[in-house]
């Protein structure tokens, strides 16, 4: 009886396959943005029917929050693997530049996401505490680690990164993002302290050097 009850309780593989295909393809098209982004291109994409989305995913906006959790999870997933990476600014980096595929799927749902953050306080402090505990995990080993400013939160580090996303709406925007998140997590590297001497010496000899006297010219012999 149990046995039945636990095959009844419980998908069959195909099933969760199509889901878990869905899903991905619903972040690749959502990603895209513009006017492919249908529910139609996320079926066609997948390999599924129409019907098939809709059975697991009943509405839109059903589609649009088990992606966005999916997404936060994987970026939990994440940074759990990098935590024990060698150099970690550079698994900070990482972390952050799968921070802007997650925005970029998120940007191609926003009015959706929108509508559910209004009825769901629920999905907005789940992802806003799973992301800030991920993303504090790597800043604090960087910054115990002796590579990074410790005078920067994470929550600094989201705002920074979302900000970058929103500012841009062209199409090929993430490469655009990609260099100046690189450009930002390098400004926010602690520079070695025997560096930092060797440049304020070789600084100080070219002033010396620049602020000597021109020697007097030599008299003319008449």
């Amino acid at each position: 009886m149990d046995d039945h009850a636990d095959q009844i309780r419980k998908p069959r593989a195909d099933a969760v396959r199509n889901r878990d295909r869905v899903l991905e393809a619903a972040k690749a098209v959502f990603s895209a943005g513009g006017p492919e982004a249908s529910l139609e291109a996320v079926a066609k994409r997948a390999g599924v029917g129409i019907g098939t989305l809709y059975r697991h995913f009943p509405t839109r906006e059903d589609l649009f929050e088990a992606v966005y959790r999916r997404e936060v999870e994987q970026l939990s997933e994440l940074a759990e693997q990098l935590k024990n990476a060698k150099d970690p600014v550079d698994a900070l980096r990482r972390w952050l530049r799968s921070g802007v595929e997650f925005v970029a799927t998120k940007k191609g749902m926003s009015a959706a996401l929108a509508l559910t953050f209004q009825s769901s306080s629920e999905l907005a402090a789940f992802s806003m505490e799973r992301l800030t505990k991920a993303i504090g995990s790597l800043l604090d080993r960087a910054v115990a680690a002796g590579q990074m400013r410790g005078d920067i939160s994470p929550e600094d580090l989201l705002r920074a990164l979302i900000g970058m996303c929103y500012m841009h709406d062209q199409p090929g925007w993430q490469s655009s993002v990609l260099r100046m998140l690189d450009v930002f997590v390098d400004g926010l590297r602690v520079q070695p302290a025997g560096k930092a001497k060797a440049g304020a010496v070789k600084t100080g000899a070219v002033k010396v050097r620049t602020a000597k006297p021109a020697k007097p010219a030599a008299k003319r012999k008449h």
